[in-house]
């Protein structure tokens, strides 16, 4: 008698297995989120993850890394995201939106590596070879490394074995699948097994796989969460379609800092480096504007200067508008709420429109300063000194609190002309240029008096 082959329900969007169908997914609440497959707890096989020649435990300090150094890419700015260059062995799994550039990276970044003597191996389940052959006349690609359109996992692997590449890029992990599953390609299940096939190569053959992979209408990763677990590193490709710069953003890296982005800029030969963001942030800034106020953001280990520009402006609607483009929508409200408090200004009638110019979205609190300076400039129609630059966080008593590695920000103003410099009253500055003017506050109310 044959056996009853079993299945499980699984959550298209967490991952969640249950051997009954819900209506509501147990892991995240989302509604017809499950998927019957067949069960691949029955007759697996397990495989170890790294080879099995240092099966033996080993002290840390009798551990070498010199048969593992970092390579790099030859392009500046993915070297500096990636922590230095690519790591043999390891599994990086870049996201982004559709059309935003990820592939134009990628073909960029096999051409310079193929240029300097590595190895290189391109898998694409979403394009043919003519394609990738096309983009490659328009962005001038002069290297010549292998293309290999397909799905399946298992003849991926083959053929990766027969050329044994340093780096191999996938193109798209949501496009590739294993035959013998009886799950779709992009599915939950499939995405993970794969990612699993192919961090067991990266590890056994010491080879660099990029894993490109599609978003979600949210922004987020598409397929499980524990994809990101299972990876080295993740990175973001971020940016406006409509806009000219892309940020590489790090969300995930176990060979260097997480703080770090790489700044591109998006023309018809393909993406440029770009080296000083400040000055390309600023380059079409007046130099006294009403509304206007820079400020400088840092960004892992680089202080990026960036202007913040408000409108305010009289409100025929019962509930005025606060929109917030770049800057943490709850921030900005709670500026607004600090200057009416605090400063006894009357914003409850307004509509305000505060936007972070070039596309680029500012985390950190030490914006909140050069923001509510913006917001009072256009409120009073009055505009700020065209060399001031400011920097500071702001409590919810208007107290305008320190930040870290002011020296840094302060010396990429002064690079860019800016003399004076408003600062918290608590940071420790170090020698400075005697041409530069660092204003010390405790409050707002003192940010005020000086620049209205």
């Amino acid at each position: 008698m044959k056996a009853k082959r079993k299945t499980i329900f699984e959550c298209e969007a967490c991952g969640y297995q249950t051997p009954k169908w819900m209506g509501k997914c147990g892991g995240c609440d989302a509604w017809n989120s499950l998927v019957e497959h067949a069960s691949s707890l029955q007759n697996s096989k397990h495989e170890r993850l790294v080879a099995n020649d240092n099966a033996a435990p080993v002290l840390l300090d009798e551990i070498s890394l010199e048969k593992t150094p970092r390579y790099p890419t030859h392009i500046e700015e993915l070297d500096r995201v990636l922590g230095g260059g690519a790591v043999p062995g390891s599994l990086i799994l870049l996201g982004g939106d559709p059309g935003i550039g990820k592939s134009t990276l990628i073909i960029q970044t096999l051409n310079n590596l193929a240029l300097n003597n590595h190895s290189c191996f391109y898998v694409t389940g979403e394009e043919s070879k003519e394609q990738i052959k096309m983009r490659a006349e328009r962005l001038q690609i002069k290297a010549n490394f292998p293309i290999y359109a397909e799905n399946a996992l298992d003849q991926i692997l083959l053929q990766a074995e027969k050329a044994k590449p340093e780096l191999m890029v996938v193109d798209s992990i949501q496009t590739v699948f294993i035959p013998n599953m009886d799950s779709a390609p992009g599915s939950i299940s499939q995405i993970r097994e794969c990612t699993l096939k192919l961090l067991q190569f990266a590890k056994t053959t010491q080879t660099t796989i990029i894993l490109i992979g599609h978003v979600t209408k949210e922004g987020a990763l598409a397929g499980p969460r524990v994809l990101e677990h299972m990876v080295d590193c993740v990175l973001s490709f971020e940016g406006e379609k409509s806009g000219q710069f892309r940020l590489l953003r790090t969300i995930k890296n176990r060979f260097g800092s997480t703080n770090e982005i790489g700044v591109f800029e998006m023309t018809g030969a393909g993406l440029e480096e770009v080296s000083n963001p400040s000055a390309h942030f600023l380059k079409e800034r007046q130099t006294s504007s009403i509304g206007s106020c820079v400020t400088a953001s840092l960004e892992g280990t680089r202080p990026i200067l960036t202007e913040i520009q408000s409108l305010v402006s009289s409100s025929m609607l019962n509930n005025p508008r606060r929109t917030a483009i770049g800057l943490d929508h709850n921030r900005v409200a709670l500026l607004v709420a600090v200057l009416e408090k605090v400063a006894g200004l009357n914003l409850y009638a307004q509509d305000i429109y505060v936007n972070a110019v070039g596309g680029l979205k500012l985390h950190e609190p030490s914006s909140d300063l050069a923001i509510l300076l913006s917001m009072v400039s256009s409120f009073k129609n009055q505009a700020l000194a065209g060399h001031l630059m400011a920097v500071g966080e702001i409590g919810l008593n208007g107290e305008v609190r320190s930040i870290p590695f002011v020296d840094k920000r302060i010396f990429e103003a002064k690079k860019l002309g800016y003399t004076q410099i408003i600062v918290p009253g608590s940071a420790k500055l170090p020698d400075l240029p005697k041409d530069i003017e660092v204003l010390k506050i405790k409050s707002i109310q003192e940010a005020l008096d000086l620049c209205f």
